[in-house]
């Protein structure tokens, strides 16, 4: 590996953070397989579940999300019957909503495992960055 491979290896934050958001997005998908969810979708379902019904694209840009991956998940969560995407805008169903406090226990033991491979000061600056570049707009 040349002096530069090495140092972009060593020091690149995109590197970086997508090998730290694999290995994070790991954890959640193992916890909450059980329930037939991947953690991508429960993200839909809790920024739906927060904000209100939402148009597709609105949704996308507040998650910062690819219209590839809205239009990979959302057909699928509509076919589980978790989202009604059926008018102009997406929409929280019950079940979705039942199926939200049903991965409650799944989150929370996600939660404790992310922390303690982060430590407490790790997990805090991600939600103090996260917060950081929520504020950007």
């Amino acid at each position: 590996m040349s002096r530069l491979g090495k140092r972009i290896a060593r020091e690149c934050l995109a590197v970086r953070t997508r090998l730290l958001n694999r290995v994070v997005t790991r954890i959640y998908d193992d916890a909450l397989r059980p329930h037939g969810v991947k953690v991508s979708q429960m993200n839909l379902l809790v920024a739906l579940s927060a904000a209100g019904p939402r148009r597709a694209a609105d949704l996308g840009r507040l998650l910062h999300l690819e219209k590839s991956t809205l239009s990979r998940n959302l057909p699928r969560m509509e076919a589980h019957g978790w989202i009604d995407a059926s008018g102009d805008r997406v929409r929280l169903t019950a079940k979705g909503d039942r199926l939200l406090r049903e991965l409650a226990p799944a989150w929370r033991r996600a939660q404790r495992e992310t922390r303690k491979l982060l430590g407490e000061d790790g997990a805090e600056a991600v939600v103090a960055m996260v917060e950081r570049v929520r504020g950007r707009g």
